[in-house]
Parts: structure tokens; C-alpha cells; sequence
């Protein structure tokens, strides 16, 4: 069956030069015939999908399933955001095959739990000043729901990256304040450090999502009045949940961390002597509020009783999740249940931004095998997630920040895993892998010739993919993203949108922000004042060019208004 199927295969033009086929492919043939039956079935379509009536009956009921689907137009009492940084479509694939193959079956046929969400559409990403944008703007977008320039975080667009004096009075509020605002309880939740650009969106504001703490500051900005992200994470919005990594950025300099002590990168860094964590519990003063920075001491927080917590469990990012030490570090899906068992005793419910960050790191460093285990686990979250909550009270929306450059490909065979090989060469006579990246650090060119991986495991979690184009890290992708919901007010996510439309469907859902209409019983659209003024903080702080500009273009559309 399989040298049947590879013969057909080749006899299509151009995915390889006239080559001794049977020696390119004798390590495929030779593995294939190492499989038992059922593993060669397994690798495989099986016979029933041979069958006409196997595709036909499954269509017949995923057709009915949809056309028994009642809209849920309830007023959404929590929220729950999962963000998958970097999880592109090609990741979604890519990881929805690996889940499967981890459990011992093909994979391309698996279904992930945020694959059984209703309601999909796409949400374009780009910046206001770049075609392909980063964390940080877009989590602007999504969270606060305005777009704005690279590598500004809870800014808009009149702000300038590393310009503390365009910050000022240029400053969006995200859904978790709306949230907040509105009585309910908030939490963040992430793999990366709490004061990374995802989280950051949420509750930042910032002219460099690089100021994680004082220290990382230029004096300039310090002067103009500017804070760094650590200062505002306990002091802008009371987060009653935040888990995540970066301890390192909320202690004074030199301060040695409790569990790398001889590590001097690990140390606190704050230059302003601050002990942010201290100030935190102090603010906490007659609450049960927990700080915990192991798994020990986090499993022994009882969420029935705890207002407030605060878990740091690294210096800076959290380890991987297939480098997790079990014992000290909890996973997503433990940090995912704690978050939400603590929250939804609110009475008025919760929003929950939960981020799978590593994703998007793996993914920079060339590392799809990394990256994918990442997805996966992030999967699994989302799955805890629901399995804690009621559908017909809770909005729950999956969706990703940006894309990364990695490319499915090869044509390898049904089964193949995911983190393998395409069973035919190039036209160089060399092999390569199903997943490779546009660019990044795997790009190796070793006397005009790409590296033989005959012999290399491309499955391991160290493998780096070959690239196109060399760079030290992976640039993002600017291709759209998807958003899958379920839940009250789903159908809203569907179609393609911009990205800064997601905070302002979630916040309709909820009624938490501006438009409350939801919860009022209306629906035709609020009346709205447009004031054109323009911001002497803003973009004409730094360049008169540019402030003559938009000076001449709010005069003309001033008098395109009144006309």
C-alpha cells in the first residue's frame, strides 16, 4: 500500500530531478516496513475512509449540528480571553496533528477543544505603522480596542516608541478595566512574564513595552513622569489574579531570588529600591491576598477563600512547558483553574485574560517542536476553562495576537509525524523537514549547501527548523489570525474584521465599557460626538512637519462634517 502510494507520488513533475528514487526514499520504505499493521493503518487513511458514505454521513452530521445551533444572545456574566502568542493558522494545524499523534493516532483528523468552537473568523493584525505588527501593538488593539504603532502597549497611535512625552494624554483603558470598573473580578494568566506585551495590554500604558522596570528605563523618561510596566501592574487596576513569571523586574537591585540565589541574572533589578511584592501584599491589608513563587505553596492557596493572588514562578518567562519542572512550576492548565476557581465567586462575574506566550518565544528561537507542545498545552487550558464554566453565561473567545513565518509542506504521508520529513528530496538531493520558517536561526549554509538530516532527529525538542532567510530570531508573519468563540453574543466574532473590533464585541457581550445596549435591550447604534482636536503630547511633539499636517487634516475634515 504505502510503495504503491509513493509511486504514484512520484510520478508527479517537478518536486524532485530525475534521482534513484528507490535509494532517496529506502529509509522511508525501510521504517514503513518496520510498522506493525496497525501502525502502517495508522499512518494511513483507513478503509472506511475509503468509503464514499464515511465522508458523506460525517458531513451530513456536522450540517445538522449547525443547523440545530440557537444563537446565544444572553448578557455574558464572565469572560474568558485565551490568547495564543504567535499561534497562526499554520500553528493550529501543525499542533492540532501533534495532539493527535501524541495519542498515538494520525493527528490530522483530531480535534482540538477550541476546534469545537461554533463561531470563526478572521482578525486582520497589522499596526498603524507596519504591515506586520507585534505583541504589543496588537494586544492594544484586542484588548483596548485601538490599534496602534510597534511597540507601544495601552497607547494609541499619537504616541512615538521610546518617547515618554507622547504617552501623556494618549493613553486606552482596556476591557479588563471596563471589567473591573463594572464590579466584576479580573485576572491575567500567562507563560511568560506578567509583564510581558500581552499581559501589559491589559492593564499598561506604556511608549515601550520594554520598560519592564525602572531600570530598563532612560532617565529621560523617568523625568517626563513616565513609570515603568512593573510600577503600574500593582498600581493602575486592582487585578485581583496574576500569575505568571517576572519577580526579577519587582525587587530592588541585587536582591537575590528565592529560587536561583547564585544566579546574578536573577536578581531583582529595580534601581529605585522598591520592593513592588512587598508593596503589593501591603496594599492587601485586610484581604486574604497570597504571594507564591513555587508550585508548594500554590497548591496550598485555597481558592475559596483567597480575594487575591499573586504567583511569580521565574525571575523572567516561564520554562517551557516540556522543560516544566512538575514539582515547582504548575502548568497552564493548573494556573487556568486556580485563576478561575478564584474569580467566579464574584456574583457578578469575571474577565480572564489567559496567554500561552511561549508559543510565540519557541518560535523565535526556530524550535516548531517546542512551539507546538506549547499549543498543545495551551489546548488544554482552554479545555480546563470550559469544563469550570456554563456556556450559556460565559464568553469564551480563543484567538492569536500575530503569525510567525512557519510553512506546512512536502506532501509527507497521512500520519507522517508532523515534526518529521517529506518522503521526497529536493531538487539539492538532500531532504527537508514538513515544517520549516520563512527566516529565523536554523538558515545553515555549509560550503554552498544546505545541512544532510538523513541522520538527525527532527523531532526533538532542541531540533531548530531550516529557514529561508537567515536572522538571529523569527520576525512575525502579517497574514490574519483566527477568532473562535462560544458562548453569549459568539455570532458577533465572525467574518473579517480588524483586530481592535474583538475588545469591542467582548465588551457589547458583557456590557462592561461604553456600550451598554446589550444589557438595556437595544441595539440600534448609540449616538456618537466626534470632537477633531488635535493633541500637542501627541505625534506633533515630534515633528512640526507632522503637526502642520494634522493640523490641515482635521481642518478638512472638520469642514467635510459640517458639510
Amino acid at each position: 500500500m504505502a510503495q504503491g502510494r509513493v509511486a504514484h507520488l512520484i510520478e508527479w513533475k517537478g518536486w524532485c530531478k530525475p534521482i534513484d528514487t528507490t535509494a532517496a526514499l529506502e529509509s522511508d520504505f525501510n521504517s514503513y516496513s518496520d510498522l506493525t499493521e496497525g501502525e502502517q493503518e495508522a499512518r494511513f487513511a483507513a478503509v472506511e475512509e475509503e468509503n464514499s458514505e464515511f465522508w458523506r454521513s460525517q458531513a451530513r452530521k456536522t450540517l445538522q449540528a449547525a443547523l440545530d445551533r440557537k444563537l446565544n444572545t444572553n448578557v455574558a456574566k464572565n469572560i474568558l480571553f485565551f490568547l495564543g502568542d504567535g499561534m497562526g493558522l499554520t500553528t493550529l494545524t501543525a499542533a492540532r496533528i501533534l495532539k493527535g499523534q501524541l495519542e498515538n493516532e494520525s493527528g490530522e483528523e483530531t480535534v482540538m477543544t477550541m476546534d469545537t468552537f461554533p463561531n470563526v473568523g478572521l482578525a486582520k493584525t497589522y499596526s498603524v505603522d507596519f504591515q506586520v505588527a507585534d505583541s504589543a501593538a496588537t494586544a492594544t488593539a484586542y484588548l483596548c480596542g485601538v490599534k496602534t504603532n510597534l511597540n507601544i502597549v495601552g497607547v494609541n497611535a499619537a504616541g512615538r516608541n521610546g518617547v515618554c512625552r507622547t504617552q501623556k494624554g494618549n493613553e486606552v483603558t482596556s476591557i479588563l478595566k471596563w471589567a473591573k470598573d463594572a464590579g466584576k473580578s479580573v485576572g491575567i494568566v500567562t507563560t511568560t512574564r506578567v509583564q510581558h506585551a500581552t499581559p501589559a495590554g491589559s492593564y499598561a500604558h506604556s511608549a515601550s513595552r520594554t520598560w519592564y522596570s525602572d531600570a530598563d528605563m532612560p532617565d529621560s523618561a523617568k523625568k517626563d513622569g513616565c513609570t515603568d510596566i512593573s510600577f503600574q501592574l500593582i498600581n493602575n487596576t486592582d487585578i485581583d489574579v496574576i500569575i505568571g513569571g517576572g519577580r526579577k523586574y519587582m525587587t530592588p537591585t541585587g536582591t537575590k531570588d528565592p529560587e536561583y540565589p547564585t544566579d546574578y541574572l536573577s536578581n531583582g533589578e529595580r534601581m529605585d529600591g522598591r520592593d513592588l511584592i512587598k508593596e503589593w501584599q501591603n496594599l492587601k491589608t485586610g484581604k486574604v491576598a497570597h504571594y507564591v513563587w513555587n508550585k508548594a505553596d500554590f497548591d496550598a492557596v485555597d481558592p475559596e477563600i483567597t480575594d487575591y493572588l499573586m504567583a511569580l514562578f521565574e525571575p523572567g518567562d516561564l520554562r517551557y512547558e516540556e522543560e516544566r519542572d512538575p514539582s515547582m512550576d504548575p502548568s497552564i492548565v493548573e494556573t487556568t483553574e486556580k485563576a478561575i476557581r478564584i474569580l467566579q465567586k464574584n456574583p457578578k462575574g469575571f474577565f480572564l485574560l489567559v496567554e500561552g506566550g511561549r508559543i510565540d518565544q519557541a518560535h523565535h528561537a526556530g524550535r516548531a517542536s517546542m512551539a507546538l507542545h506549547e499549543a498543545v498545552a495551551f489546548d488544554r487550558a482552554i479545555a480546563k476553562g470550559l469544563e469550570l464554566t456554563e456556556e450559556h453565561e460565559t464568553l469564551t473567545v480563543v484567538m492569536a495576537d500575530h503569525s510567525q513565518p512557519l510553512t506546512f509542506n512536502g506532501f509527507p504521508f497521512r500520519g507522517n509525524s508532523i515534526l518529521g520529513k517529506s518522503p521526497l528530496w529536493a531538487s539539492d538531493m538532500l531532504p527537508y523537514t514538513t515544517l520549516m520558517y520563512g527566516n529565523g536561526p536554523g538558515h545553515k549554509i555549509v560550503n554552498g549547501a544546505r545541512p544532510d538530516i538523513r541522520n538527525v532527529d527532527t523531532k526533538s525538542k532542541d531540533y531548530i527548523q531550516q529557514a529561508a532567510v537567515p536572522v538571529d530570531t523569527t520576525t512575525h508573519s502579517g497574514e490574519d489570525v483566527a477568532v473562535l468563540a462560544r458562548g453569549p453574543m459568539a455570532h458577533l466574532f465572525q467574518g473579517v474584521n480588524e483586530q481592535n473590533y474583538i475588545a469591542h464585541a467582548m465588551g457589547y457581550a458583557a456590557c462592561v465599557g461604553a456600550d451598554l445596549r446589550h444589557c438595556e435591550g437595544q441595539t440600534a447604534p448609540p449616538l456618537v460626538h466626534i470632537s477633531l482636536e488635535y493633541n500637542k503630547n501627541g505625534a506633533g511633539a515630534v515633528s512640526a512637519s507632522a503637526a502642520l499636517l494634522g493640523s490641515f487634516l482635521s481642518m478638512l475634515l472638520a469642514i467635510t462634517v459640517l458639510m
